[in-house]
């Protein structure tokens, strides 16, 4: 696992705004705002290709269900679900975003903790 996350400001300020709007759990929220105090701030260009982020497609495997799923992030406005679109704010993205190719994360899920590994970053566009 990486000791710090990497996030563009524009996804800083989002995350940041959806704890004050209490749209997590606690568990959640205490997390989020331990890797927001440590995260490191980047211009969208600057962003590393293999980081998880908006207009990304991620592959991720469950190591507590054995279970692998893609998930395409997209921004809140975007997000269909069913067609496998998932906002940058969901549950799934907030446990990876800023997370890189290979690392392990712990995560406080809403139905339990859960480790996931980020298998695959690709860019995606619409």
């Amino acid at each position: 696992m990486s000791d710090q996350i990497i996030l563009t400001t524009g996804i800083y300020d989002a995350i940041k705004d959806n704890l004050r709007r209490k749209k997590v759990s606690h568990n959640e929220e205490v997390r989020l705002a331990s890797e927001l105090r440590n995260a490191l701030q980047v211009r969208r260009r600057v962003l590393p290709e293999d980081v998880v982020t908006v207009n990304r497609k991620v592959t991720i495997k469950d190591l507590s269900q054995n279970k692998e799923e893609e998930y395409i992030f997209v921004g809140v406005s975007e997000a269909r679900p069913k067609k496998n679109k998932h906002s940058i704010l969901s549950d799934m993205a907030l446990a990876t975003v800023g997370y890189k190719v290979g690392d392990v994360i712990e995560w406080p899920f809403r139905d339990g903790e859960r480790r996931i590994e980020v298998l695959k970053v690709e860019n995606w566009q619409n």
